[in-house]
């Protein structure tokens, strides 16, 4: 074998094998294949000088094909050293690893490694080293071992690598296991060991062992320092990073871009805001705010803190922008309501021929969803199938989050069904969105989907499953996932507290919605409204202001749906003058202007209380248009009064302002019915059938094991059907003795009496009732809920049959609940 170590560049000959290596890594031009070829060439003459000639020089060009990445080269060399017979050289076999390794050619760099005859220490780095460098991070712990069994002793370079690389895949205890082999071969001392073993326990979260490696470093470079405040940093511990930081310039350091980028992404919130200020005043002293990686993060801080000025500042003033700078600017304005500027800013950044990552994606579609702007959004997803980023798990969620939150719940199940992957976040994501279009029962598939995929739900996912059984009034179901809740350790979260107290207070059972609320260690402005609101529907109008007073001794300031649910309560507990009072208060004393929902709430009051004239006043002085939810609180209040001129006066404005909508029509053909104008009704329906109008129908469903069960009036398409109407005329019976007569003038049809009757009992809150009475204990309550307001007849049933069955009957209609138990209603007939 040709030993070339012996034969060329005396001055190498007496080199350690590190040594040598750190000596071939100089600065070279590059050189083509061409040109290599020529060059070797020359060297066709076999004796031993111009062997050895021919060797340097393929280790020069091997060099140079290194440092450019030239692949084709190097191979044009490896053919020429193989015909020069040093195939077999350690050093060139080494330098040629190196060489395949550079190049990301790491397979063929093995059959190099394969072929040797002899290997040393810098054989088993090369590759090692190569291995982790490439992605290939399990063949490099492999090779690792195999090179302690051979007896080669890896050095410090090959354990700082390994090291770092067990940190890159957070793999804590397998970075132990080398920190052992390291303590074993005596480089547990050494900077880079250390600086590598500080940044796996930092990155893998163990601050314990970051510290104990750190503090028995017997020497320190800002490296190590970075890396222990980068540990701080990602536990948000500002103080200890600020400590720190003071320490690492008292012990001489200068900090770094790397360190101020540590140091700034600790300031990510608006408590800490003022001290990442004054780390920003630190960047500008040592001039390190040109680093495009500190200016990121400035401009990243600002934006998460709120200070959107500042973030646009740092963001303006920056020479060079990448997609970090541009994604976090962007980031920042979707992440604080300002979707109109962050849309603006991607249309800069693509005539800045800056392209987007899924990060960028996905922050402007959150932008489009906040705006409801669904034709930008289907534009940027078009953008984002031409450029191959719809797969990518983080922007599928944002599309599905866009399309739900735009209206366009279809569009949102498309993109969920077209993921291949999905996560918790996906899955919450369509749970809010069926939430938020009263599809509840869509909304807890998806939750038994995620359940039977093992996905780990989080305070979001329960928010939107809760809100879907409010949806459906499935108290049940809702009481099972307060169960589960509490065992995944959810309850402590305002957003669940919150959720279920209004789960409770909005399917009947406002006694658990008051002590969930009672328990609450903090409660916001939206646990306050909940409560006040629930008492004002189960109408306790007098609980609901005493609670108004409640909170503000806590300091807790009203909002405007504070006030909503304050003047509902006082208008279902007749309270007008009280009303009254707090509406004047809401501007004059809390500083907030009273909307149409607070003008509704006000004529809604008065109406209730038959003061009519009093609210078409109203109307007439509000400040600004009414809007049809005004006229048709006065339309309910002239139906359920009986004041056909002022009924007729509304309706005519609602069918201005909603021509098409069919229950403004329903409603003035029964004002027109009850005054006896059976042809002037008739008029009306006419109208809505040469419109295409349908009334929506009444409907009611209770629930019983967890399952849902609705009725309509007259429905026999239930398999119990022959018992539910036998045991209603059991029940008429029973009432009929306790003293109940139908009010057949809820009957609003011209047909004869008998037939009015056998019309009202079979309306749909009666079947639900009869068939919860069937299908559960006789100790329990019964909840049916109903779409539309209960007539009159079937409020004064449910109080004879609450009182002959013994059992409390809840029922939640379009305004409110009614507490049926013992003959009487919470309502004290007034609704």
């Amino acid at each position: 074998m040709k030993q070339l170590q012996h034969h060329i560049i005396p001055s190498i000959t007496f080199l350690n094998p590190m040594q040598f290596y750190f000596r071939l890594c100089t600065n070279c031009r590059y050189v083509g294949v061409s040109t290599v070829s020529r060059a070797l060439c020359n060297d066709e003459d076999e004796d031993t000088e111009s062997i050895n000639q021919g060797g340097k020089s393929c280790l020069e060009f091997l060099q140079q094909c290194k440092n450019s990445r030239s692949l084709s080269g190097g191979k044009s060399i490896h053919t020429h050293i193989i015909k020069l017979g040093f195939e077999n050289d350690i050093f060139m076999s080494n330098n040629l690893i190196n060489m395949y390794v550079k190049c990301r050619k790491i397979e063929d760099g093995r059959q190099v490694f394969n072929k040797m005859p002899e290997r040393d220490e810098v054989s088993w780095t090369a590759l090692i080293v190569g291995y982790v460098q490439n992605g290939c991070p399990y063949e490099g712990f492999q090779l690792l071992i195999q090179m302690q069994l051979a007896g080669a002793k890896p050095d410090q370079f090959v354990f700082s690598s390994i090291i770092s690389t067990c940190a890159s895949l957070m793999q804590l205890e397998r970075g132990r296991q080398f920190h052992t082999c390291a303590i074993r071969s005596g480089f547990d001392s050494d900077i880079y060991v250390g600086t590598a073993l500080v940044g796996l326990y930092a990155k893998c979260g163990s601050v314990e062992d970051t510290c104990q490696v750190f503090h028995q470093m017997p020497e320190r470079n800002v490296v190590s320092w970075t890396a222990l405040v980068s540990a701080f940093a990602q536990l948000g511990k500002i103080e200890e990073v600020t400590e720190l930081f003071k320490k690492m310039q008292w012990a001489g350091i200068k900090p770094n871009d790397f360190t101020f980028t540590s140091l700034i992404s600790a300031c990510d919130s608006l408590e800490a805001l003022e001290q990442g200020k004054l780390i920003h005043a630190h960047v500008i002293r040592t001039g390190t705010e040109s680093y495009a990686s500190v200016g990121n993060a400035l401009a990243t801080m600002y934006a998460r803190c709120g200070d959107i000025n500042d973030a646009f500042k740092v963001f303006s003033s920056m020479s060079e922008r990448d997609v970090v700078s541009w994604s976090a600017m962007i980031s920042g304005y979707a992440l604080h309501a300002h979707g109109k500027e962050a849309l603006e800013l991607f249309v800069e950044m693509q005539h800045a021929e800056a392209k987007p990552n899924e990060l960028t994606f996905a922050s402007v579609l959150s932008a489009c969803a906040s705006l409801a702007a669904l034709y930008e959004g289907k534009q940027l997803h078009g953008h984002i199938i031409k450029t191959g980023f719809e797969s990518n798990l983080c922007v599928g969620n944002a599309l599905t989050a866009m399309y739900a939150k735009c209206g366009t719940i279809e569009y949102a199940r498309q993109s969920f069904d077209r993921m291949s992957e999905r996560d918790m976040v996906t899955m919450t994501a369509m749970i809010a969105g069926y939430a938020q279009h009263g599809n509840g029962e869509e909304a807890l598939n998806i939750f038994r989907l995620m359940h039977s995929l093992a996905m780990k739900p989080n305070n979001y996912t329960f928010v939107g499953v809760l809100s879907s059984c409010v949806i459906l009034a499935a108290v049940s179901q809702g009481r099972q996932l307060h169960a589960d809740i509490v065992k995944t350790g959810f309850e402590s979260h305002l957003s669940v507290e919150n959720s279920l107290v209004a789960l409770y207070a909005k399917c009947g059972s406002i006694g658990d919605a008051q002590a969930i609320f009672d328990k609450m260690p903090r409660r916001d402005v939206i646990s306050w409204n909940s409560m006040i609101t629930g008492y004002a529907q189960h109408g306790h109008g007098e609980k609901a202001l005493q609670l108004f007073g409640s909170m503000e001794e806590t300091g807790i300031r009203p909002d405007s749906i504070t006030f909503i649910g304050v003047l509902s309560a006082c208008s279902h507990a007749g309270l007008v003058i009280e009303g009254f009072c707090y509406f004047e208060a809401m501007s004059h004393q809390y500083g907030i202007g009273p909307r149409l929902d607070h003008f509704g709430c006000m004529v809604d009051l008065f109406g209730r209380a038959g003061l009519l004239d009093e609210a078409n006043k109203f109307i007439n002085e509000m400040p600004f248009e009414p809007d049809a939810s005004v006229w048709s609180a006065l339309l309910g209040a002239c139906r359920i009064h009986k004041n056909l001129e002022l009924g007729i006066h509304a309706a005519e404005h609602l069918l201005q302002l909603e021509p098409e909508c069919s229950a403004t029509h329903v409603m003035l053909a029964n004002i027109y019915a009850a005054g006896g104008r059976w042809n002037d009704a008739a008029n009306v329906r006419k109208m809505m059938k040469d419109k295409g109008l349908k009334k929506q129908p009444g409907c009611s469903w209770i629930e019983v094991n967890n399952k849902m069960y609705s009725f309509v009036v007259g429905d026999t398409s239930h398999p119990q059907t022959e018992e539910i109407y036998a045991l209603l005329d059991a029940l008429a019976g029973q009432m009929k003795e306790a003293g109940y007569l139908p009010d057949t003038d809820f009957v609003l049809h011209d047909v004869e009496e008998e037939q009015k009757k056998d019309l009202l009992c079979h309306h749909s809150e009666k079947l639900a009732i009869a068939f919860g009475l069937i299908n559960t204990p006789p100790w329990t309550s019964i909840t049916v809920t109903k779409n539309l307001r209960v007539c009159g007849d079937c409020h004064r049933a449910t109080k004879f049959i609450s009182k002959v069955v013994g059992r409390e009957i809840i029922m939640r209609d379009a305004n409110r609940f009614h507490h049926f138990k013992d003959g009487l209603c919470s309502c004290g007939d007034y609704w």
